[in-house]
């Protein structure tokens, strides 16, 4: 089990216990004194009250609780792991006297657990080490930089959505990054039903209740893909418009900063617009697009607001589903007209597609030994060598005769022309 009481500290009381019997409540009272804490942190009423008090109150950071009258000693734990704030140390006390059980407890994240009856020698030495290893310097990993990519298509369709679940899955188990997904389609967002997962009402919460962002929300909020991916997502009622100034997603966003290393961030179009802060501390911007004109006018459009509006992004530039035949522009051509190379292209495969969803898989995960695979693969690639190299390339100023239209006029005079015979319309 998770168990959320990880080594942290934060300001709350020191001690509260919760134990079922009048011999124990008044041993703790009076080894509580002894430690200078006050014994009316000591209550009655066990497991059951322990779980429904710290459901509306802050965890302390010594809890012991009696599980004497738990019928389910684990299912309970599971629960008080529900309502325990990060850094807590617990110690338990029980009349099971199991070595497999002690097992458990242990693995599930408990500090001790005494077997009943207990002495005043025992349990002031259970709180004294308790007290110990919560004031105990923690051991860190070195920090690596967080790293935040929003992937943005430039047309409905064009798989955005896949390509962010296909980069976090990737991130997550080939890179073994704790990552964290959002999906910021509230209405229509599909990353958690790529990943046949629940949405979850996380999303909605958040947007509705500001305020009850935290590492806490963030724990108990998002959906596990796995032990290193997370999704934050919604399905909200379509009749339900998105009332918020974006406050909600720079929060999220911050949270994520603590307690993940990589967010990706599946960016529909029309937030850019409504929330341009989102891009604030965007690290890389995927930008999927497919060879089309119109994906073409709306590719240089995007571009052009992250070269003003996120000038700190590194752009990588995906082209998504190109069929093996002739596209309706060429790369060459598309290059020539957004003024960039194309970064990545990912083929187009309808039988790996097929099969991504109904297993409910990632397409990346789905296509490992195949062509769609690799472009996958060379997209993870590009994002951690972007990650790894913030410096903005260089890209060539536009001419007087470089307009958005001109372009996209030249694009239009190197498309196949249509015979105007019976034959055409056929």
């Amino acid at each position: 089990m998770n168990a959320p009481w990880k080594p942290g500290v934060g300001q709350r009381d020191t001690f509260h216990a919760f134990v079922c019997d009048d011999h124990s409540f008044d041993l703790l009272r009076a080894v509580a004194s002894e430690m200078g804490w006050p014994p009316e942190k000591v209550n009655k009423g066990g497991m059951r009250n322990a779980v429904q008090s710290l459901s509306i109150t802050a965890s302390p950071q010594i809890l012991f609780v009696d599980m004497s009258e738990s019928g389910d000693p684990l299912n309970d734990i599971n629960s008080l792991a529900e309502v325990c704030e990060p850094g807590t140390v617990v110690i338990a006390a029980g009349q099971v006297n199991d070595v497999r059980l002690y097992r458990d407890l242990i693995a599930s994240g408990i500090q001790d657990y005494l077997l009943k009856p207990f002495g005043a020698d025992q349990l002031r030495d259970a709180l004294t080490q308790a007290q110990a290893v919560f004031l105990a310097p923690r051991e860190t990993a070195p920090e690596r930089p967080h790293c935040t990519v929003a992937v943005i298509g430039t047309r409905g369709g064009v798989g955005a959505s896949s390509i962010a679940t296909s980069l976090a899955w990737l991130l997550s188990e080939k890179k073994k990054r704790p990552t964290a997904l959002l999906d910021l389609d509230v209405h229509f967002g599909t990353n958690a039903l790529a990943m046949d997962l629940e949405p979850g009402r996380g999303l909605t919460d958040a947007i509705e209740n500001p305020s009850r962002i935290d590492g806490l929300f963030i724990e108990r909020a998002m959906v596990r893909a796995s032990d290193t991916l997370a999704i934050l997502s919604a399905e909200a009622p379509i009749s339900q418009p998105m009332m918020t100034d974006g406050g909600a997603f720079y929060q999220l966003l911050e949270e994520f900063r603590l307690a993940f290393e990589c967010s990706v961030i599946d960016l529909p179009r029309n937030m850019l617009i409504q929330h341009p802060h989102l891009m604030t501390d965007a690290n890389i911007a995927v930008v999927v697009t497919e060879l089309t004109l119109a994906a073409a006018r709306d590719t240089i459009r995007i571009l052009s607001w992250l070269k003003t509006n996120a000038p700190q992004s590194r752009v990588l530039v995906v082209a998504n589903r190109v069929h093996p035949g002739a596209p309706e522009i060429s790369r060459k051509d598309f290059e020539q007209s957004i003024e960039r190379k194309v970064d990545v292209i990912v083929p187009f495969d309808l039988r790996i597609s097929a099969q991504a969803a109904k297993l409910g898989k990632t397409l990346a995960e789905t296509a490992k030994s195949s062509k769609v695979g690799a472009s996958c693969i060379a997209l993870l690639d590009a994002v951690m060598g972007a990650a790894a190299d913030d410096d903005e390339t260089p890209r060539p100023a536009r001419g007087k005769g470089d307009s958005l239209l001109g372009k996209i006029g030249d694009l239009k005079s190197k498309l196949p022309t249509r015979r105007k015979d019976k034959a055409a319309v056929l």
